[in-house]
């Protein structure tokens, strides 16, 4: 991973979508911001992603010699995981040129004019990503198990 600590206004597709059918039905056009107004870190996500699995982490170290290691596994999502893995590693290769902290979107106008206001949360969005991952994970290795040695993404 590159900078964990940069903050980013997390939002879901749906929301966003509703929000731009919304503005298309304005009877004359204007600007609105499409965002949540809200800030998570990256660690944060990470942190979300990995308690949906069961997987508790622990961030040690700083700068490019912090890692993430596995305290605790709870449940059976995450079979292969085990106290003492390091599943995070910071690498100065995925840190970008032009980082930017912090990003925030101001939603007001949207929310005024609008009456929107994101109804899915970044928690449930890490949730519904991780659930999505995971089966896709869980088909893979069935397969696998049956022979079928297949990429486990395919990226066009």
């Amino acid at each position: 991973m590159g900078n964990i600590d940069s903050l980013r206004d997390w939002g879901h597709a749906k929301d966003y979508v509703r929000m731009q059918w919304m503005m298309l039905q304005q009877e004359s056009p204007e600007d609105f911001v499409i965002a949540t107004g809200v800030q998570y870190s990256v660690r944060q996500f990470i942190t979300w992603s990995a308690a949906e699995l069961g997987i508790t982490l622990s961030f040690t170290g700083t700068g490019v010699d912090e890692i993430a290691t596995v305290t605790d596994v709870a449940g059976d999502k995450a079979p292969a995981v085990k106290p003492g893995d390091v599943l995070l590693r910071i690498d100065p290769r995925y840190f970008r040129p032009a980082e930017v902290e912090t990003l925030l979107g101001d939603p007001s106008k949207a929310k005024q004019k609008l009456g929107w206001v994101p109804e899915i949360t970044v928690q449930e969005m890490c949730a519904e990503m991780v659930l999505s991952d995971l089966k896709i994970a869980q088909r893979h290795a069935l397969l696998k198990a049956h022979g079928f040695d297949l990429p486990v993404s395919v990226e066009g």
